[in-house]
């Protein structure tokens, strides 16, 4: 068997680091629960290790995207002999994905966060077709963030969108030795159940409930009294804020996801409430 791999280096530009460990590639194929209807979007694929994985399942295709021309040549030669398999060279961030019911992808760390929003959304603007599931190897301190709960340190707006859109679920733990190169973080595994398109917030509240997240969480520090003061008056945004169950003395980052939303809702509201002349 020819191996077309033979004279490529990890490049720190596109941060590669090969998944290695046998048990975690096995444990990510189980999370998928790949059927024969299934068409995979694999990102970053780059030697093709769960990509062979992949293809030993009934799925119906595997469509990958690359960025390393040399990988692409690669994988093209290492998987031509299987029609399934289908190859796309460029950035994930920019061309336009291949339709797909979930996605499997070991996300270069240093494009997470668009690439989350690229493949989940953002509650104002969700994809518009969710997928069924991803399942993601994410930098540990990612996984733990999207998966916090309120009052953890780990809590941030990051895990109020994506909590509000979907389900996040730990696969495994990732050590650092189960890839090569190994890379200077912790990674981990987890599976994510987008909410079908018809359990997705209003759009004019998911608008107001972005609104609260970014002035909140950009003075995470502060309490709600002063993160909000410039959104309303405090003798107006205190009984909204009670109707939520929001205490005004609290931090952004001890407030849960439906707390949020009621007090976005109350919000609207209010702005939906006739005024009185003066």
């Amino acid at each position: 068997m020819s191996k077309p791999f033979d004279h490529h280096h990890a490049r720190k530009r596109f941060g590669q680091h090969w998944l290695k460990d046998r048990d975690v590639l096995r444990q990510i194929l189980i999370a998928a629960d790949l059927g024969q209807e299934d068409v995979v979007l694999e990102v970053g694929p780059g030697r093709g290790a769960l990509t062979e994985l992949l293809l030993n399942s009934p799925v119906a295709a595997v469509q990958a995207v690359e960025l390393d021309r040399d990988l692409v040549a690669g994988l093209s030669e290492r998987f031509a002999h299987d029609p399934r398999f289908s190859l796309l060279s460029g950035d994930v961030l920019r061309v336009p994905l291949p339709a797909a019911t979930k996605v499997v992808a070991n996300i270069p760390y240093n494009i997470t966060g668009p690439l989350l929003e690229r493949l989940v959304g953002r509650l104002d603007r969700p994809v518009r077709e969710p997928y069924q599931r991803l399942v993601l190897l994410l930098q540990r301190e990612v996984a733990e963030r999207i998966r916090a709960l309120p009052g953890s340190s780990c809590y941030s707006a990051l895990s109020v969108r994506l909590q509000l859109l979907g389900r996040a679920s730990k696969v495994c733990a990732v050590p650092a030795r189960c890839f090569d190169p190994p890379p200077r973080v912790e990674s981990e595994v987890i599976r994510y159940d987008p909410l079908p398109a018809a359990e997705r917030l209003d759009p004019s509240l998911a608008q107001q409930l972005e609104q609260l997240l970014k002035v909140s969480f950009l003075a995470r520090r502060k309490m709600l009294r002063n993160s909000l003061a410039p959104l309303l008056p405090l003798a107006e945004l205190e009984p909204l804020a009670q109707r939520a169950g929001i205490n005004l003395a609290q931090r952004p980052q001890e407030i849960a996801p439906a707390a949020w939303v009621a007090l976005a809702k109350g919000l609207n509201q209010r702005s939906a409430m006739p005024r009185e002349s003066e």
